[in-house]
């Protein structure tokens, strides 16, 4: 059971990182994130 729950948080991780990543340095200002804290960030969520 924990490793699928794993993979799930892997692959929730992996799209959040995805899709901050494709925003544009402004899109990103915007919402107060810098590029090099989108993996952080995408830690942090759950």
């Amino acid at each position: 059971m924990n490793l699928i729950q794993n993979f799930r948080d892997w692959r929730a991780y992996r799209a959040t990182v995805s899709e901050l990543d494709r925003l544009s340095n402004r899109q990103l200002a915007d919402l107060g994130i810098a590029r090099h804290q989108i993996k952080s960030i995408a830690r942090r969520g759950r």
